[in-house]
């Protein structure tokens, strides 16, 4: 009877204990350590937790030794990420630090947003504008786009054929990646905006970069580029005003430029035309979608940031044919969806301030003018610097290669546009973009999107920095 009852109780207490570790969550194997049991049980007690603790063990040694794939993706790993944007950050970072580091590096107008653009996005958050719009953007801001595009451009649209988004970089990318078979070819003239061949990996095509030279002002050649096209040959990526050179396409050439692509059915052209209104007379500027037969061949990009100093409110657009930018929206509905109301609001009142933006355009338009002169004048006046004088934008593209070479005790060798950049911002403190950026190694960028005088502090640090430095070549 006594077995009988031993016999039982250890029935019961097995049952007791069996139920309880199974409550018990498995991740925790010493969780087990406040289950007590009879002294006369105490050994199986015993037996149960350490089998308990053993399996337990066996799983978390199994999931540490499970290794986490941390592998990315082809598209992502064949991307090269902007050094516009890396020494914009590197020189941020050393200005936070106390370091006085003046930073001609990012594309950015250094003018506040025009009074009235920025008191109509005031307006519309108070009116309650704070919701989302449709995908391609408000009819409003469509309608009154179309308007600028036949009044300034000679283009005639519908809105249907426009598609508003977080900016003219959102605008490229998506027309690339809409158009671009994988194995495609995207024809990019050098010096490029960095980000230009990047969207072209993006989309799995191949970025066919063609040079151009300073004595020709960076411009295309008609018959260099006829010479690389080929039945793979999709896109043509053409800015003028020039990121980084200032460049702007004459009338003349662009009409070559058509005739060319006119012959080849499957070639299409992005025109970026984000610096349209930046341009310095004689200069004028001219939309590639205008030139007979070329509307129904281009997707033209533009946006706000640039002109009327709206880069932070994040708007750019495209403008083409509906089946293209229908393509475009479906993309842009999948990511981000429409841009920012307010913003789209903010628009509608620059494009109300007149033809190419009236007054308060006309004013940046000619404060950049008058940098641009004192810069050329400056570094004109330095040994072995080749200048080609920019008519748009806000950039000096400056030929430093008769630098290089230079050897610098304790800096070491001058052998690029890199090097000389890291020397400029380590002895100068001056924070530029190295030409190899652009798919030009023979160059710096500078940024003249600063005061007049933050601009002649550089100029004096720069000339005080190169006197280290000897032109490797006579010139």
């Amino acid at each position: 009877m006594v077995a009988a009852a031993a016999s039982h109780s250890i029935q019961a207490t097995t049952n007791i204990a069996a139920t309880q570790l199974h409550l018990k969550p498995l991740s925790d194997p010493l969780s087990y350590s406040s289950l007590s049991f009879s002294s006369q049980l105490h050994p199986l007690s015993i037996k149960l937790l350490g089998t308990s603790r053993n399996l337990n063990m066996q799983r978390v040694s199994a999931i540490v030794k499970a290794e986490l794939d941390i592998s990315l993706s082809p598209r992502v790993n064949s991307v090269k990420p902007s050094k516009t944007v890396a020494i914009t950050d590197q020189a941020t970072a050393l200005a936070q630090a106390g370091v006085p580091v003046i930073r001609l590096a990012a594309g950015e107008p250094d003018f506040d947003t025009p009074a009235a653009i920025a008191e109509a996005g005031i307006i519309a958050i108070q009116e309650g504008h704070t919701r989302y719009t449709p995908n391609a953007g408000t009819m409003e801001l469509r309608s009154a786009i179309c308007r600028k595009l036949q009044e300034e451009n000679g283009i005639s649209y519908t809105p249907d054929q426009i598609l508003v988004s977080n900016g003219a970089k959102q605008s490229i990318l998506q027309a690339v990646m809409a158009v671009c078979s994988p194995g495609d070819e995207v024809i990019i003239p050098a010096p490029f905006w960095v980000s230009y061949p990047e969207m072209a990996r993006l989309a799995d095509a191949n970025p066919v970069i063609l040079p151009t030279h300073i004595s020709e002002n960076f411009l295309l050649n008609p018959k260099l580029l006829e010479s690389k096209l080929t039945e793979k040959s999709r896109l043509l990526i053409l800015c003028s005003p020039s990121n980084p050179t200032g460049s702007v396409y004459p009338r003349e050439l662009l009409e070559q430029i058509a005739e060319i692509v006119a012959r080849h059915p499957r070639l299409l052209v992005l025109s970026d035309e984000i610096y349209e209104h930046i341009i310095y007379a004689p200069a004028t500027h001219t939309s590639f979608a205008s030139l007979p037969g070329m509307w129904d061949r281009t997707l033209t990009v533009n946006g706000f940031s640039k002109a009327f100093a709206m880069t932070g409110w994040r708007l750019g657009y495209l403008a083409g044919p509906k089946h293209f930018v229908a393509a475009c929206g479906k993309i842009q509905s999948q990511s981000t969806s429409g841009a920012s109301s307010i913003s789209q609001k903010a628009a509608v009142a620059a494009l109300g301030l007149g033809y190419a933006g009236g007054e308060a355009v006309a004013n940046m338009v000619k404060a950049f003018r008058e940098r641009r002169d004192f810069l050329i004048d400056s570094f004109g006046q330095l040994e072995g610097v080749k200048i080609s004088e920019p008519q748009g934008a806000f950039y000096l593209f400056l030929d430093f290669s008769n630098y290089y070479g230079s050897k610098i005790e304790g800096f070491g060798e001058i052998d690029g546009s890199e090097a000389l950049c890291r020397y400029l911002l380590d002895k100068a403190q001056v924070a530029l973009v190295p030409g190899d950026a652009f798919g030009e190694d023979t160059c710096i960028r500078i940024s003249y999107a600063e005061s007049l005088t933050t601009l002649q502090a550089a100029v004096d640090r720069i000339k005080a920095a190169l006197v280290a430095l000897k032109p490797a070549v006579p010139v």
